[in-house]
């Protein structure tokens, strides 16, 4: 693993057993995290972007297998031998050495992640009592820190608060604060932001850009949103089907996407600057993933897909030295094919905003 990357899966698959078979939900992920940096993991429900953080915190569910792959955790700090695999700790050894105390991870409701008979300042100071035997005096004192550095004000206070007692955007900054309280170096935030509304939302996308700023953190965002990738990502991985198809820094994504399946979320997006008055949607539904998939298993929903679709699965086509995709249509001998009409005009209207701005 190379000297800065943080975090490396490799050749993940994970299956579940379910009443209707077995479930292929993770088919074969790969990428790596470096260190400051954030990576989002997008697509839609069901593409396997939270089984995935899932497997990293080692919390899959008891119907869960993981049938291949690593998950290599490198650590700066001293007290910990390099190049972990994580799928090679025990649940126990994944609490007292990685949860919360190297890798920390924020849920999209913060109304079942906090406690509700615990007052906010027990669940702050926790982590730190256990993991490090932190004494009361010296927690308490951090746990107010915290929640002044994710914006709480009146923070002494609110430690003797519980849970019901505060709105949900001081809820999610609070369970912020629970994920910060043991200095963690990885950041895993599942939908930080859908519970809340539009003007908290943006509020706590900026504390946490902030707060990784200030404390040098990596992030991994898992989110069906790509408004919110726009805001926080470094590298965007998309997920279908339990398959990352197409990988890149932000602005290749954005500006430069090679996968029918990326044209297809990004021309989903609502454009105010449009003339037309219907949001596009990506005809039909995901793939069952107890029938084995053959070929591409986004070929069913593909109005650009090739013959070879239906038989063989594409291999990642480098595009740059940092992009990727998974489409037979980056093939020499493919036809040439471009994104669509719309979707190149609002690429166009985003490149046009992003100068602007850059002015």
């Amino acid at each position: 693993m190379e000297k800065n990357t943080i975090l490396s899966i490799q050749d993940l698959s994970i299956s579940f057993t379910t009443g209707a078979g077995e479930v292929s939900a993770i088919r074969g992920v790969n990428f790596d995290l470096h260190r400051g940096e954030t990576i989002a993991i997008v697509g839609e429900s069901g593409s396997g972007k939270s089984v995935t953080m899932k497997a990293i915190m080692g919390i899959l569910s008891s119907n869960g297998k993981v049938n291949s792959g690593k998950i290599l955790f490198s650590s700066a700090k001293e007290d910990m031998e390099e190049d972990i695999d994580l799928l090679k700790l025990d649940k126990k050894e994944m609490r007292r050495k990685i949860n919360g105390k190297r890798i920390a991870m924020i849920f999209q409701d913060p109304m079942t992640s906090l406690n509700p008979v615990m007052t906010i300042g027990a669940q702050i100071m926790e982590g730190m009592k256990w993991h490090y035997k932190t004494p009361k005096k010296e927690a308490y004192k951090r746990a107010v820190e915290l929640l002044q550095l994710v914006g709480i004000t009146d923070a002494e206070k609110r430690m003797k608060n519980y849970p019901h007692q505060l709105s949900g955007g001081m809820r999610q900054r609070v369970v912020i604060a629970i994920a910060l309280a043991c200095n963690p170096e990885l950041l895993i935030c599942d939908e930080p932001t859908t519970a809340l509304d539009v003007t908290i939302q943006a509020k706590i996308l900026e504390l946490i850009k902030d707060i990784q700023k200030k404390l040098d953190i990596s992030v991994i965002y898992i989110t069906h949103d790509l408004g919110v990738v726009a805001k926080v990502a470094d590298y965007v991985a998309v997920m279908y089907a339990g398959k990352i198809v197409e990988k890149g820094l932000v602005n290749e994504i954005f500006y430069e996407p090679k996968h029918p399946y990326t044209w297809g979320l990004l021309s989903a997006m609502p454009d105010l600057d449009t003339n037309d008055d219907k949001l596009y949607t990506i005809p039909g539904t995901p793939p069952n993933l107890v029938n084995k998939v053959a070929g591409d298993a986004f070929a069913p929903r593909n109005i650009f897909a090739l013959n070879i679709d239906n038989r063989l699965e594409p291999p990642m086509f480098q595009v740059s030295e940092t992009h990727f995709a998974s489409t037979w249509l980056l093939h020499e001998n493919a036809p040439k094919t471009e994104m669509p009409v719309e979707l190149k005009a609002r690429v166009e209207r985003m490149l046009g905003e992003a100068k602007k701005d850059g002015e």
